[in-house]
Parts: C-alpha cells; sequence; structure tokens
C-alpha cells in the first residue's frame, strides 16, 4: 500500500529563522511554501517540513538524509559552503572525513 508513496520528514528548529538561513546558504534550498510556524521544502520527489518548536529532536538518530549519485563530489561541495562534517568513533558509529560506514559496505574517501 505505501510502497510506492512518497514521504515527508518533519524537522523542529528552535529557530525557524536561524534554520532558513542554514538551508538557503548553505544548502542551496528555498521553501516552496511559507505557513505561520514553519517551511515546506522539495527535494526530488519528496517534501520536508521545518517547524517552529521549543524542543529539540534528540539527535540520537537520523533526522534525514539524502541520497546522491556523487558523495565526494557532494560533500567537497558542502565543504566548499561551510558545512562540517563531524568525526565519530563511538560504539556502533565510526566515520571518516565526516561520513559513516554502513554495516558491510567501505566508507567513501572523500578529499
Amino acid at each position: 500500500m505505501l510502497q510506492n508513496s512518497d514521504v515527508a520528514a518533519r524537522i523542529p528548529a528552535q529557530d525557524l529563522a536561524r534554520a532558513r538561513s542554514f538551508y538557503s546558504s548553505k544548502l542551496g534550498l528555498e521553501p516552496v511554501e511559507e505557513r505561520p510556524g514553519g517551511l515546506r521544502y522539495k527535494c526530488g520527489n519528496s517534501y520536508f517540513v521545518l517547524f517552529e518548536s521549543a524542543g529539540s529532536a534528540s539527535g540520537s538518530h537520523t533526522q534525514m538524509a539524502w541520497e546522491v549519485d556523487d558523495i565526494q563530489a557532494t560533500v567537497s561541495e558542502l565543504r566548499h559552503l561551510g558545512v562540517v562534517f563531524e568525526e565519530y568513533d563511538l560504539p556502533g558509529l565510526k566515520t571518516i572525513n565526516g561520513i559513516a560506514r554502513s554495516r558491510g559496505t567501505t566508507c567513501p574517501r572523500v578529499a
């Protein structure tokens, strides 16, 4: 029933203006719809919404991800725009150049 449906993420933002600035200046995204307390964005065939919230996501899991054809080029461009990829060396999470390795895959090399 749902396997052919698009999905949409809802992401809380404590400072909606600051979040909008980040998505615009760092990711090149502009909202396709604005409502009081919320911004809707389109990427490919999917949408996500930033909504103003006094709370915040736990940050203990991935909130949203993009699938890209060339991860090296994408990461390089994002770094050029000032996006920081954090390094982790924790049980169950190890990053190399800010990219996590999935079980059974090799981590792509990003310059």
